[in-house]
């Protein structure tokens, strides 16, 4: 397993943390040294470019990232004035960097009315506290990166980081599965959360490792997680470092938000290591391991904005979409933006979207007829909200052109 980082990033409101273990095609990781203790830096401000994205890395952080390659550093605040830090290499593009940011403060975002999630400013005062760093590496978790094992933060490696509309995402090609749901949680898990068999860095929720502690012993006693004889030596190296916990959960997020449906070599999820390929799995098959996600810390839904591929030239689906793979995993997003020029077209799912155009002409396309929808302008912005309970839910569209129903388009 690896470690756990916060970032920071202008465009977001809320703070964000997390990383976890090995990207590699096994899914499965090492354990990583402990980070030298890191001295708070200045958030970036509203006027610098690139997104939030610094050429310049603190030397607090150490020497191993001034040089090797390193090039690109970005940080979040945290309540108690922290810092939690994302550092990447060279290869790594800024939209890269962005969305790894976007998932660990998707993880830290509050989720109202939930029984650990509804104020995570704690977990996220611990990273800060336990010097959580995300390091984003060139290249793929196979030994080949000379700085691979010298890092003394969680790695996250290039060729394991989807883009949102980039031909890795649309294809969902698992040569380049996107790992870092995994390994941000780890991140998040064990400098925040905190982890049991790993007290030297304590966490703020122990009621909750607590029950994925549970559920875990429950997932490897019956056959529902850590399955294979194959897999039988990385369970006893799990065990001795005390990341069975981290490994386990990692499966339950990675099906539950659909990483794994469209994977055609097995039925299972997390390279067959995990008994549930989909969330619909999960309830069934290892519903101690759905209470997890059930009301507790994470929400149904991907709440970040998903910065959809400049290189997308056609459409792209928030509805499930047997025809295509990645719906499996977009069906759980709810605000997207359309990067680049091409003229593009989103398709909503049943949720309330944010949907913001490129340049070009962009189109939002809706199930129902245009009658049985309220268009209302709200300044810069299109409404539009579905009478139809369960549906299209409501849309708040920005620099989108065209409305396509089924009955006729309307150009706004």
């Amino acid at each position: 397993m690896k470690k756990l980082i916060l970032i920071s990033y202008i465009a977001l409101t809320s703070l964000m943390l997390i990383a976890c273990s090995g990207g590699s095609g096994n899914g499965k990781g090492s354990m990583i040294p402990k980070p030298t203790p890191a001295k708070p830096t200045t958030k970036p401000t509203k006027t610098d470019t690139n997104n939030g994205i610094s050429k310049t890395i603190p030397t607090a952080l150490g020497k191993v990232y001034q040089g090797n390659h390193f090039n690109r550093y970005t940080s979040v605040k945290t309540p108690n004035g922290g810092s939690i830090h994302i550092v990447a290499q060279d290869k790594l593009t800024d939209e890269q960097i962005i969305r790894a940011r976007s998932i660990l403060a998707f993880y830290l975002t509050d989720y109202a009315g939930s029984q650990y999630g509804a104020d995570k400013s704690a977990v996220a005062n611990k990273m800060a506290e336990n010097d959580a760093i995300l390091v984003l590496l060139n290249g793929q978790d196979d030994g080949s990166n000379p700085v691979g094992d010298k890092v003394t933060g969680q790695p996250l490696y290039q060729n394991e980081i989807q883009v949102e509309g980039g031909s890795w995402y649309m294809k969902q090609n698992y040569k380049h599965r996107d790992a870092t749901f995994e390994e941000v949680f780890h991140l998040v898990h064990g400098h925040g959360i905190g982890m049991s068999g790993q007290e030297d860095l304590k966490g703020a929720l122990p009621q909750y490792e607590a029950e994925i502690k549970q559920a875990q012993v429950n997932g490897l006693a019956n056959n529902i997680w850590g399955r294979g004889k194959d897999n039988q030596d990385w369970i006893k190296e799990l065990t001795a470092e005390g990341s069975l916990t981290a490994e386990y959960m990692v499966s339950v997020i990675d099906s539950y938000y659909g990483l794994w449906g469209a994977w055609k070599d097995g039925n299972d999820g997390m390279w067959g290591i995990y008994n549930s390929k989909t969330r619909e799995d999960i309830k069934t098959k290892d519903p101690m391991g759905y209470a997890l996600m059930d009301n507790k810390f994470l929400p149904p839904y991907l709440t970040y904005n998903a910065r959809i591929d400049a290189k997308l030239n056609g459409n792209f689906s928030l509805r499930f979409d047997a025809k295509k793979p990645y719906t499996h995993h977009s069906r759980y997003l709810k605000d997207v933006t359309l990067l680049g020029t091409n003229n593009n077209s989103v398709t909503v799912n049943e949720l309330d979207n944010n949907i913001t155009g490129n340049v070009g002409t962009n189109m939002v396309i809706f199930s129902g007829k245009s009658s049985e929808y309220k268009i209302t302008n709200n300044k810069d912005k299109t409404i539009v909200s579905d009478t139809v309970k369960g549906r299209d839910g409501k849309n708040t569209l920005s620099n989108i052109e065209k409305l396509q129903f089924t009955d006729k388009t309307i150009t706004l």
